[in-house]
């Protein structure tokens, strides 16, 4: 299921001790670590070296343009927990031409204290998309009070 936020960003709260910053090249590593831990196995990537590789060609535009204006890494002291990637625009046949959340994560240790609410509040796209499974309800529920609409 294909989601559209327009213009209409929502104000959030910033989560005590969390930074946001953009992604670096320099990320890959912690990046792809936090990607392979924040799934169950298989669900991202079936390996941590499989996660990884999947970082390295999202650094490299497999998925679209990277948009580092867009995309956030959060971090809580120097460990890094929650990613949204952002790229300017998906590759795929199916998606809007906009702005496309190609990955949202959290650190399992730091689930439900908003990080990923903060992360996407904070995504200034005029118009943005992404896609989320239509049985994954959390993840709809916190999309659609952050303004997010069928597409």
């Amino acid at each position: 299921m294909i989601l559209i936020r327009r213009a209409d960003a929502v104000q959030t709260p910033a989560v005590p001790g969390v930074v946001l910053r953009p992604p670096a090249v320099e990320d890959a590593i912690p990046l792809g670590k936090l990607y392979f831990e924040a799934y169950d196995a298989g669900v991202a990537a079936a390996t941590e070296q499989e996660a990884l590789e999947d970082i390295e060609l999202t650094f490299a535009g497999e998925y679209g343009v990277l948009a580092p204006n867009l995309s956030r890494l959060a971090w809580e002291d120097e460990t890094l927990v929650g990613a949204l990637l952002v790229v300017e625009r998906a590759p795929w046949p199916d998606t809007p031409d906009c702005a496309f959340i190609i990955e949202l994560f959290t650190a399992r240790s730091h689930r439900r204290r908003g990080i990923a609410r903060f992360l996407l509040a904070c995504c200034a796209a005029t118009t943005v998309a992404l896609r989320v499974d239509d049985g994954n309800v959390p993840a709809l529920e916190l999309y659609r009070d952050l303004g997010f609409r069928d597409g």
